[in-house]
């Protein structure tokens, strides 16, 4: 079933109520004692339990697959920043093809070293020269890759 809600999953309140209308993500997801499907859904700085019925879901948690092709992308933008010093022009690339190789094996601790350095790399890239177009297309895919690991591992 696709409307499967999830650990990760960004879902709407339907239930109305103070939460009405709200966006969160899921970040558990539990049984009662009547094998009622309870999500705990983080709104803002807190958290909030509700009945799967009551929320309506929004976006699926990028998958495996999802996650290795951000990666794909991003490494065919690499090439389009300028301001890389020799160093990280050789390193992020490699570090872009480990991580996808890592993803799979599902290891918290060299995915996130991994993505660490990655993001790193980009962060010095982006304030040398912030405004350029490649911005549009490397963002959403690290934004994708982040979501996955807090959720995934």
């Amino acid at each position: 079933m696709k409307d499967r809600i999830d650990k990760g999953d960004i879902v709407l309140v339907n239930k109305s109520g103070k939460y009405h209308k709200q966006v969160g993500e899921v970040i558990e997801v539990d049984y009662n004692i009547f094998f009622v499907k309870i999500v705990i859904v983080k709104l803002g700085y807190q958290e909030e339990a509700f009945e799967e019925k009551d929320l309506k879901l929004k976006t699926k948690k990028p998958n495996i697959e999802e996650i290795i092709a951000s990666i794909d992308k991003i490494i065919e933008q690499v090439d389009q920043i300028p301001n890389l010093p020799t160093r990280e022009k050789v390193e992020l690339p490699n570090r872009l093809k480990y991580l996808k190789l890592d993803i799979p094996k599902l290891d918290k601790q060299l995915i996130q070293k991994n993505f660490d350095s990655i993001d790193k790399i980009f962060t010095a890239a982006r304030e040398a020269d912030s405004s350029a177009n490649f911005w549009q297309k490397i963002d959403p895919n690290l934004e994708k890759i982040s979501w996955w690991i807090r959720t995934s591992l």
